[in-house]
This record gives structure tokens, sequence and C-alpha cells, in this order.
């Protein structure tokens, strides 16, 4: 398998636009640029897109500062135990600059992850880090304004770092599942891809382990785990993609069909006839859905797929899977595309244009459905809720995409073109996963 060609920033016959993309300066202008928009659209749109950062977050954050009450230590959480350190991090610019020191670590986040990307001026990462720029501003503030946005910065470097420093690489995704859970698809998906799964998986594991020892060194007992528990007694949240039978009953006032917002969880549910029953088999449905993708990765691997062809694809479709499959749907999972799309960019260019495209409309739908309209999902309009449907069915449709992708496998042309980077920055050594 080929690797990245050799940094060439300006190779001869390169038009002044392709220069000017490629440039360091127009990139990072560009970077701050997109930032600087989500956040002031964050900060300034209707329905506070930055609200769980200010009235979530926050109120944690100065508790735990207090020692009055550390969640995750202290009591049950929704979140992984890992998810206090970037709730905390904002607080040491004081309670009165929350909301713009979590901009601002968000960036930074980003920051690392576009830096991991763009250096070495690779025009397959360029392109991918345009891509990753475009697929913000069409996401909107709430690529931005949740835990998510970190998850997904470190997922980024995980994944690039993966063929270079597998250990480190592992370690990083592994941190990002323990403060949003969603990064374990891509853990998964490595370990299907690589020969050295067994490895990643030692990785993985002593990591969290370490993790859990530290959480019940400060006390935290059984608390550690709530995350995964908490989930169980969950309602159906509004934009779910299972949920859009309800919304529609209750835009069509269906009786009994109708939205309510649960004080516990801080989410907007729906409910009506069936709307339990659903709930309670959409767990079993998901781990359903992700073993049939499993197996199909298996079934690839098995087939003599280059890992080019595997860990794109599969991490897309464990993601997808997570999402479509999932009883809750908050606008921010959308975010979690991206990772899968980068490397797929990286490793393929334009064989995984398809699946950026989707995933971008899928990011720009997102942004219509919130911050924009919330206040139109929640009164259950039809307009919206027909936006809300289209946007849903998107994820099954990117999910079809790369399934039928992983089943079809690659054409030999097609896979001469594919290419492990050769360096990512900080890392200049060889590959390390040449094949599966």
């Amino acid at each position: 398998m080929g690797n990245d060609p050799a940094p060439n920033p300006a190779p001869e016959g390169t038009s002044t636009l392709g220069r000017l993309a490629a440039s360091p300066f127009s990139l990072w202008i560009a970077f701050l640029a997109v930032h600087i928009l989500v956040g002031f659209l964050g900060l300034h749109s209707v329905g506070m897109p930055l609200g769980d950062v200010f009235l979530v977050y926050k109120p944690w954050a100065q508790l735990a500062a207090q020692g009055t009450s550390i969640v995750g230590i202290d009591t049950d959480w929704v979140y992984p135990i890992m998810a206090i350190v970037p709730v905390m991090l904002p607080l040491l610019l004081g309670p009165d600059n929350y909301t713009g020191a979590w901009l601002t670590m968000v960036l930074l986040f980003d920051a690392a992850a576009f830096a991991v990307l763009i250096i070495g001026r690779n025009p397959r990462r360029i392109r991918a880090a345009w891509w990753w720029l475009a697929f913000l501003a069409l996401l909107g503030p709430i690529a931005v304004g949740r835990l998510d946005s970190v998850s997904v910065a470190l997922a980024i470097i995980g994944l690039l770092w993966l063929t270079m420093n597998e250990r480190v690489a592992v370690v990083v995704l592994a941190l990002a599942t323990w403060i949003k859970v969603w990064p374990a698809a891509l853990i998964a998906a490595a370990m299907i891809a690589l020969r050295s799964r067994w490895r990643i998986l030692g990785v993985a594991a002593v990591t969290s382990l370490v993790i859990v020892i530290v959480a019940l060194v400060f006390g935290s007992g059984m608390h550690v785990v709530s995350f995964i528990t908490m989930q169980t007694g969950r309602g159906l949240q509004i934009e779910a993609p299972v949920s859009t039978i309800w919304m529609w009953q209750a835009a069509l006032h269906v009786p009994g069909s109708f939205v309510y917002y649960d004080r516990e969880l801080l989410t907007f549910q729906v409910t009506g006839d069936g709307t339990t029953t659903a709930s309670s088999l959409m767990s079993p449905l998901l781990a359903v859905a992700v073993v049939v993708v499993v197996l199909i990765g298996v079934r690839a691997v098995r087939a003599g797929a280059r890992v080019t062809r595997i860990l794109p694809e599969l991490s897309l479709a464990l993601v997808a899977a997570f999402i479509a499959f999932n009883k809750v749907g908050s606008p921010q999972y959308v975010a979690w595309l991206a990772a899968p799309v980068l490397i797929g960019l990286v490793y393929q260019g334009r064989g995984f244009r398809t699946p950026a495209i989707l995933v971008a409309v899928t990011a720009a739908l997102t942004q219509v459905i919130y911050p924009f309209f919330y206040d139109a999902v929640l009164s259950v309009q039809p307009a919206i809720i027909a936006v809300l449907t289209v946007r849903n069915a998107m994820f099954f449709v990117i999910l079809g995409w790369a399934v039928v992708a992983l089943l079809r496998g690659a054409h030999p042309s097609d896979s001469e073109r594919d290419a492990l980077p050769q360096g990512v920055w900080p890392f200049r050594s060889q590959p390390v996963a040449q094949k599966v």
C-alpha cells in the first residue's frame, strides 16, 4: 500500500487558488473565522444554543469547586467521569467568564486537532481540513456548545495518530470515551481493522482501569458507572430517529401524543401510545445493530480488505448506528460523524466524497432544526417536523452507504489510490499498520 506523497505545498501547475487554500495562513484564518462565527451564533442566536454551558455545566463546576457535590463522585451522573475535567477547566477564568472560557477551551482542543491534521501540508489532509471547517459552519453553534466538542477533537487526534503511534492513539481514544461514550465505536473499529487488535484492547482496558481506580480513590463508589445505569430509564428524546413516529402524531394532534420536559434528565421527550415499549426495545435494537455492523466488518477483513477501506467505513457505520438506533437524539451527536469522515478523506481522498457530502447535508439540516427553529420543533409544527424527518432519515442513508461499502469491498484500482499517512505531527515514523 502506498503512503502519503511527500509534502508539496505548491506543486508545479497548482493554481493560485490552490496555493492559497494550502497556505497555513489561510487555513488558520479560516479556522479562527469559523470558530468566531459559531461562537457568536452560540451567544446571540435564539434558543440559547450555549444554554447547557452556563445553565448546566457551570453549576456542576461551581458545586465541585465549593466542595458541595462532585458529579460522578458524590452523585450519579449521566456522563462518564472524565467529563468532569472539561466541565471544570473553564472555571479557572472565574465563574463570570465561564461561557467565554468554555468557547476558548473548545477552540484550543479543535486547534490541536486541526494542527495534527494540516501540519505536513499533504493535499488530502488540506482538503479534509477545509471539509471540517465547512462542516463546523454548517452544524453551527452546537458544534462548540457541548461536551461532545471535546470528545470529537480528541477522537480526530486519536484516529490520525492510530497508524503512527498506536498506544498513544488508543489512550487518547479511551480518554475521549470516558468523556462521552461514543468514541468506543472508533476503538471497536480499530480492533477489527488492525492486526494488533489485542494490544489495542489491552491499552484501552488499562487506560480505563486507571481512570476507574482514580475515581474510586476519590470516593466515587458505584457512581463511576452510573452513566450506564442512568441511560436505561430514559424515554424517547424528541430528536431521536425512532421518535419521529410520535412527533408526527403530536403534530397531527393524535390524542395522548405530546412533547414534555424531563426535569431530571434535562431533556425534551415525546410520549404517546407505544413509546414505553419502543423505549425499552431501543437499547437491545442498538446492540443488535452494532453486532451486525461488527460482523460485516469482520467479513470485510477476512475478505482481505485493507485498513484504509475498513477503518473509515466501519467507524462511520458504527457511529451512524449509535445515532440511528439511539433513543436519545441530541443535535450535537451529528458532530461525531466528523471523525470517521476525516479519516476517510485522509486515507481515500475523493473516494470518500459521497459520505462527506451526506454528513455535511445532515449538519446543515441539524442547524436549521437547532437552534434556529427549535421552538417550532417543541411546538411540533408540521413543516419543521418534515425537516427533522429528512435529517433523521439521513442517518440511515449514511449507515446504509457505509454498510454497502463494507459489503461490496473496493475495486483494486480504488485501493491503489488509498494511502496511509507517512507522518502525522508530531510523529514522523513509518506507519505501523500497513495492512489488516
